[in-house]
């Protein structure tokens, strides 16, 4: 059983090394962003309150986001383990995801920081937005979507390192070489697929 969170700046690498984790580790990658991008694509009502955030670069309400991992975090998939890319995002995420597991008998075994410089990962972004037809990759959400992850979610890096589970990666390179270096971290505090 391996529970993992990956953080990171947007376009740090952390959808891409979710599904690679995923994959090794034999758990589901649950991604907000992801649960969220399917909601609007199908025009539900979350879909809907999570666009009007999401267009301005804002995070999707707590309360919302919150009710969505706990449902997930619940199904028979994800029992045995379960790899978190977006969530929590905040520290009252971060107390709501302790009570979830708490609720569960279970704890994170790790936190995943990708690292990656600033103005490389604007230039992913924009890339991605060109390829995926992304409306919400403009350079100016983008910027705004950095700066709201530097005050709400970087702290959360203090949190989780004053309970030792911060394991700090290089996200910039290959992606079998970035992939490569989280494995050897997570081997290094005795986490092995």
């Amino acid at each position: 059983m391996t529970r993992l969170l990956l953080i990171g700046a947007p376009g740090a690498g952390k959808g891409t090394q979710a599904v690679k984790l995923a994959e090794t580790f034999g758990i589901p990658a649950i991604s907000t962003g992801d649960i969220f991008r399917d909601n609007v694509k199908n025009e539900t009502e979350l879909g809907k309150l999570a666009k009007s955030y999401m267009d301005r670069g804002e995070y999707v309400p707590d309360s919302v986001t919150n009710d969505l991992v706990r449902d997930r975090l619940t199904q028979a998939d994800a029992k045995p383990g379960f790899l978190l890319d977006g969530y929590p995002r905040t520290a009252d995420q971060v107390v709501e995801l302790d009570g979830m597991l708490t609720d569960a008998g279970t704890a994170l075994d790790a936190v995943v920081l990708l690292t990656a410089d600033t103005d490389e990962v604007v230039r992913r972004l924009l890339n991605r937005a060109i390829e995926q037809g992304r409306a919400d990759d403009t350079e100016d959400v983008i910027r705004r979507r950095l700066e709201v992850y530097e005050e709400q979610t970087a702290p959360l890096v203090n949190t989780y390192s004053a309970r030792n589970l911060v394991v700090t990666v290089d996200g910039l390179g290959a992606v079998d070489e970035v992939t490569a270096r989280i494995l050897a971290a997570l081997a290094q505090r005795g986490i092995s697929a």
